[in-house]
């Protein structure tokens, strides 16, 4: 396959000119064959990607050794690569794993996750890149190269796939030659799915597909100049998240009969708070929205100027069930946004024995998070107190009672004495009865997260072939960075009555029976403070900032290199050796957090830049591209490791101190023939916590071990083509948190309800697929069929989540088997 279009400066001529039938990335910002690229380097290219019937980056990343890519929904991504995880929403924190397009940063996580359709080839590269692809690389990227309009040829494709569950899939795209050099593409997606997760309520099924995007790309050129415009749209709408708990059975919210069983992939009963959030249903209403430019100017035979500017802006809203309960105990909601400018310029200069480039990056980003929640305080109490079930001797305590029975003030009553006595306080029945009177069905807060960056970076990078086959490199980059983070909470209709109440058990006994009588008073959640009632504006599971809700921000200036060095040794023309060195740099954070007291100030913590010293040793080979092997050995060692924790029900960011890891790759693709082609690889890694209350944990979405198989075998039939292309994928234990789910670190005080079931976690497992095609000579039109999971596995992708924070894990199901049948039509040059 020919590489897409590129802007970056095409090999000189001391080397063979590239043979058509090589696969040429851009891993190092010029068009190299993969042999000749010193990193460890993945490439899935648009054949494989039609090959494998590849439609999401979830089914990409299970053929790449050492990827691991996770959607609960498009709007909750997590990439990891060698162990590291890069996934969090918070508008402070800084990616770890560089989501690129087209070369350009998408990795803000809310709006990284894209379609992948009409696409030349996904490149993944393994090992800190910062000083090639700037802030988010620390610990790898992952390119999706679009497909560009192209002059020579008209063209247009038509795919339609039918599946189960009502899946429809149709991708389209025209490219119009407009002139000898100029054209223009136009390539769209949709695809609907219903839900995967039966709901047992009634309505929409969980974790269905609802997308449509489309993209436009103009080519031009004139002399020594050339630039592609690119414009794209993206708007996703599934349905709800299948946030399920395995510690209660769904049950009919009204009459209390179970209706369905603890398996963590079965149907679930989900429930929202009537009046919570406008009232919108379950699920996400997400829209992307980008235009980038990449230009290139050959100024001489040696030197190139290249430009690349881009404007990105996303929106996103997500209401879900965060308990797992069909009662509504706690509904939550999350409002992201994101706009990004960025503009580099790059000069390379390239002759037969030495490539070099250097540049700058200018960012400007700004980023927000609101996240409102609804508890039912009733039945958060009954959580506490271990009496969902109404507390009835004759119902299981896995089956939670109708929701009816906890707005029995006698009931809730009976639960504020026994959690009182609990800390060796007396409640009366009269002070019980008034108090619960009070609780609140439906107590919101909310809290909002914001920063703005102005970023500048400096960056060269060297390559120079000094004889014998042997070929040096080193690159640095300078980051400086301008921050500003925002942080604001509010409680939106006064003030927490079990909040108040609990906080009170933990007072001095004058001061804790003076606050239990005034929680007492009738009508206590809207009084005002003041004198006459000296009783704070509590909050449940955050404290508001002062004036309830007033935004405040700090500011951070921040600045640091991150380098690589490389030493290749060509062996054969096709066959290189190779190691590096390098230091990847993740930059400080400003993480802002609630009060811990009420309309106290915010919290703001400064965590130092996390780093990486990153050391690989690697081969790789290949004939044309009948055979490929690739093979790396590495070692990570972290310092800084910036995780997060739970504090009361809150979770920040903090500072995990050093973490390690090692293992070993390989890559194997075989062609002997055109009819048979084969495809392994291995990836081990070991991934821990290196001191600390966590040393020896794994960290989180880091299998010690992934395995990928597959092959295409092509028969002749009649005046046709017939393939089979089954795959294998297989990943063992993953653990959803870094705490690992151990009982010891989740007691209180730093959880308000203790864990003492380490069930977070998913056990090793492996999945099939297959595809079979027929189509003619010159590949006109095809038809399949295809099925992913054939012996439809159950496994979960997520486990922990919000419920998490009050004692209610949730679990998030992987994809059960899928199957159907579709067809493509090309048109033109194909």
């Amino acid at each position: 396959m020919m590489a897409a279009a590129s802007l970056v400066p095409p090999a000189m001529a001391a080397k063979p000119p590239i043979d058509e039938g090589e696969l040429i990335v851009t891993a190092q910002l010029r068009d190299q064959p993969r042999t000749d690229v010193p990193i460890s380097l993945n490439v899935l290219s648009a054949d494989d990607i039609a090959r494998y019937h590849l439609d999401t980056l979830e089914d990409a990343g299970s053929l790449v050794p050492g990827l691991q890519v996770q959607a609960q929904s498009p709007n909750d991504p997590g990439f990891g690569i060698r162990g590291i995880t890069s996934d969090s929403g918070a508008s402070f924190d800084e990616a770890r794993v560089s989501i690129l397009e087209n070369g350009v940063s998408i990795s803000r996580s809310r709006g990284s996750y894209i379609e992948p359709f009409d696409i030349a080839r996904i490149e993944v590269a393994r090992g800190p890149q910062s000083t090639l692809y700037g802030r988010a690389a620390l610990i790898g990227t992952v390119n999706i190269v679009d497909n560009k309009a192209d002059p020579a040829a008209f063209a247009a494709r038509l795919r339609v796939d039918r599946g189960n569950d009502d899946a429809l899939t149709v991708d389209t795209m025209v490219n119009l030659p407009l002139s000898e050099d100029t054209a223009l593409r136009v390539a769209g997606r949709y695809r609907v799915r219903d839900g995967d997760i039966r709901n047992l309520l009634g309505g929409d099924d969980f974790d269905s597909v609802n997308t449509r995007a489309l993209r436009t790309s103009l080519h031009a050129a004139r002399g020594a100049a050339a630039i592609d415009l690119i414009a794209s749209y993206e708007h996703d709408q599934p349905s709800g998240t299948s946030f399920k708990s395995i510690t209660y059975r769904p049950t009919d919210p009204v009459t209390g009969a179970v209706i369905g069983d603890l398996g963590r992939t079965s149907g679930a009963a989900l429930a929202t708070a009537p009046g919570f959030d406008g009232d919108r249903p379950l699920g996400l209403n997400r829209t992307i929205w980008g235009l980038t430019g990449l230009a290139s100017y050959r100024l001489s035979g040696t030197m190139t100027l290249n430009s690349s500017t881009s404007y990105r802006r996303f929106n996103a809203h997500e209401r879900f069930d965060a308990d797992g309960l069909s009662l509504p105990l706690l509904t939550a909601a999350e409002d992201a946004a994101g706009r990004q400018a960025s503009q580099e310029l790059r000069l390379t200069y390239q002759t037969d024995a030495l490539t070099a480039f250097a540049g700058a990056n200018y960012l400007r980003e700004s980023a927000s998070q609101r996240t409102p929640a609804m508890f039912d305080e009733r039945m958060l109490l009954a959580r506490l107190a271990g009496a969902l079930n109404g507390g009835m001797a004759e119902r299981p305590a896995t089956d939670p009672a109708p929701a009816a029975l906890f707005s029995d003030s006698r009931f809730t009553a009976a639960l504020l004495q026994a959690v009182a006595a609990s800390t060796g306080a007396a409640l009366s029945p009269a002070e019980a009865l008034a108090i619960a009177a009070n609780l609140k069905p439906q107590h919101l807060e909310t809290s909002t997260n914001g920063s703005r960056t102005h970023s500048i970076d400096l960056f060269g990078d060297v390559a120079y072939r000094v004889g014998a086959g042997i070929e040096l490199g080193a690159g640095v980059r300078y980051s400086r960075d301008d921050k500003i983070s925002s942080y604001s909470s509010a409680l939106l209709n006064g003030r927490s009555i079990l909040g108040g109440f609990l906080a009170g058990l933990t007072r001095p006994p004058a001061v804790r029976d003076a606050l239990l009588a005034a929680l007492a008073t009738p009508g206590a959640a809207s009084i005002p403070s003041s004198a006459a009632f000296p009783v704070p504006l509590f909050g449940l599971s955050l404290q508001p900032t002062a004036g309830n809700g007033s935004d405040q921000t700090a500011s951070l200036r921040d600045g640091g290199f991150a380098w690589r060095t490389t030493a290749r040794y060509e062996v054969a023309p096709e066959t290189s050796l190779y190691m590096t060195y390098a230091r990847g740099r993740r930059p400080a954070v400003l993480a802002g957090s609630a009060p811990t007291i009420p309309l106290g100030d915010a919290g703001f913590d400064r965590l130092p830049s996390e780093r990486v010293d990153s050391y690989e040793i690697g081969a790789k080979t290949a004939t044309g591209r009948r055979l490929l092997l690739e093979a790396a050995l590495y070692r990570y060692d972290y310092s800084n490791f910036q995780s997060t924790a739970l504090e009361g029900t809150q979770v920040v960011t903090v500072n995990r101190g050093k973490a390690r890891s090692y293992g070993a790759e390989g890559d194997v693709r075989w062609t002997p023939s055109g009819g048979f082609t084969l495809f392994a690889n291995y990836a081990f890694n070991h991934s821990r916590f290196a001191d600390g209350a966590r040393k020896g944990n794994h960290l989180r979405l880091a299998p010690d071990h992934s395995v990928a198989l597959g092959m295409t075998l092509t028969a002749a039939l009649a005046e046709m083509r017939l393939s089979f292309s089954p795959t294998v994928t297989y990943q063992s234990r993953v653990f959803f948190d870094d705490d690992n789910d151990r009982p010891d670190l989740q007691q209180p005080p730093a959880r308000l309800i203790p864990d003492n079931v380490q069930d977070e976690t998913q056990g090793s497992y492996a999945l099939m697929n297959a595809v079979i095609g027929l189509h003619p000579a010159g590949n006109r039109w095809r038809v399949e069929g295809f099925v992913r999971n054939l012996f439809n596995r159950k496994y979960v992708i997520d486990a922990g989540n919000t419920g998490d924070e009050i004692g209610l894990p949730t679990f998030v199901a992987g994809r059960p088997r899928f199957y159907g049948v579709g067809i493509v039509l090309n048109f033109g040059a194909g």
